[in-house]
């Protein structure tokens, strides 16, 4: 039997948020406003603002622009929470048969910022 897919309506594209995809230091992030995420560690003190200007691709509902290497004119903004570190990364170096074990940890220090505006003219 085949099953008739229902057409996407106008309704579809209500519960749709927008939301963009930057590049920060050779990593992607989608983000969208309001989210909050860890980025690595920027010289920026806690309040300020900053703004994002490498955005790839940008969707609103049924309208996306996906830049070819960038969107023109795409900006989001950020505000700087926090700087913490990250979970604790365990280094293990063990040789077998000769009675050799290293165990070092590493703890990466992050950048907390919070999406405050997703803007694309």
């Amino acid at each position: 039997m085949c099953q008739t897919v229902p057409r996407q309506t106008a309704d579809f594209w209500k519960d749709q948020t927008m939301y963009a995809i930057i590049d920060q230091d050779g990593r992607q992030y989608q983000v969208t406003q309001g989210d909050v995420l860890k980025i690595d560690l920027r010289d920026d003190a806690a309040g300020t603002t900053l703004t994002f200007d490498r955005v790839l691709a940008v969707c609103d509902g049924p309208n996306t622009k996906v830049g070819q290497p960038t969107v023109a004119g795409a900006v989001v903004r950020a505000e700087v929470l926090r700087k913490c570190p990250e979970k604790k990364l365990v280094v293990q170096k063990f040789r077998r048969r000769k009675n050799s074990r290293r165990k070092t940890g590493h703890r990466q220090w992050m950048t907390e910022v919070k999406i405050t505006a997703i803007e694309a003219s």
